[in-house]
Formats: structure tokens, sequence, C-alpha cells
């Protein structure tokens, strides 16, 4: 575990680093409830959990999960869509955080590309696919089996995509730390 995982949110680059990626999370997430948005609300290309999968990544799971909650709260209040505020995909936003943190700081200890690939499958897996999708299931009293029959295809490019760019970031001299 690295000072800054041991520290969490109270060391100051931790805090700031952790608040740059939940505004960059806030600042995608309102652009893809705006622009991305299919289905009213149902379908969504997102790629707000990046930043939050990379705070949990370099950080650890508390700090991972901090940063999906606040950013996913902030999210909804500043987006022009009428979406309620739901508990439970707030919930799913902190299990992304908390779950990239797990697998990238214990489950797979050496570092490695694997390593951050594991991360962001299992983070959607089980905080996009499972959690968020059953909240949306609840506020839209749909099929759940057919809503996640839905998100699938969606989540399997994203996944591809943003492991492929946080696989690029983490081979910067930057991040070697992180990764080698």
């Amino acid at each position: 575990m690295s000072k800054n995982q041991k520290n969490g949110l109270r060391n100051v680059k931790v805090l700031t680093t952790a608040a740059m990626l939940g505004a960059l999370s806030v600042v995608i997430g309102i652009f893809c409830k705006n622009f991305l948005n299919f289905g009213n609300g149902l379908f969504r290309v997102t790629f707000e959990n990046f930043p939050i999968i990379m705070s949990g990544i370099l950080f650890g799971p508390i700090v991972g999960a901090v940063t999906g909650i606040v950013s996913d709260m902030v999210s909804y209040f500043l987006s022009t869509q009428s979406f309620a505020i739901s508990p439970i995909v707030t919930l799913g936003a902190a299990l992304v955080g908390a779950v990239s943190g797990i697998v990238s700081n214990y489950v797979i200890k050496k570092k490695s590309t694997f390593r951050i690939i594991l991360s962001v499958l299992a983070a959607h897996a089980v905080g996009s696919l499972i959690v968020k999708t059953f909240g949306i299931y609840a506020y839209y009293n749909m099929s759940y089996g057919m809503l996640l029959l839905y998100r699938l295809p969606t989540y399997a490019l994203i996944i591809a995509i943003e492991s492929f760019f946080l696989c690029l970031i983490f081979r910067h001299k930057a991040f070697t730390k992180y990764t080698r």
C-alpha cells in the first residue's frame, strides 16, 4: 500500500487530485446526460466512471468510493435533465470507485496492465451493470433482464475504451509507480 493510500483524504495531494477527478467526472457526466442520452435516460453512452476508476486505482477503495459519491451527487444537481436522485445509482457510482480500488490494490498486487483491465471490468460489472441497472430498473419499472440486455453491449464498448485509455495513461512515466 502506498503512502497516498494510507493517508487517504487527509493527504492534500490525494484530496486535490481526487477533487479534480471528481470534477472531471461531473463534466463528463453532464455532457453525457445532455448529449449522449437515448431512450429518455434508459441508454446513455457515458465515460463519467473513467475518472472514478482512476481515483480508485490511484488512491484505493475509500477515496475511489468518495469520488464516486461526490461526483454523482454534484452531476445530478448540475444536470439540465430532470432525473430524480437515486440512492441506488449513487451507490453504484461509489462501488465503481471502491471495486476498482479493491481489485487494483488488494486482489492483484502486481502492478501490470492486466490489473488495470481487470479493475475496469470488475468496477463496471458490479457498479454499472448490476447496481446502477437495478437503480434504473427501480426508477423506470422496466424488466431487469431486458434492461441488462440493452446495457451489456454499451458497457462492453465502454469497458474496452476506458481500459485502453487507462492503460495508455498509466504507461506514461508520471504513473509508472502505479503500473510497474
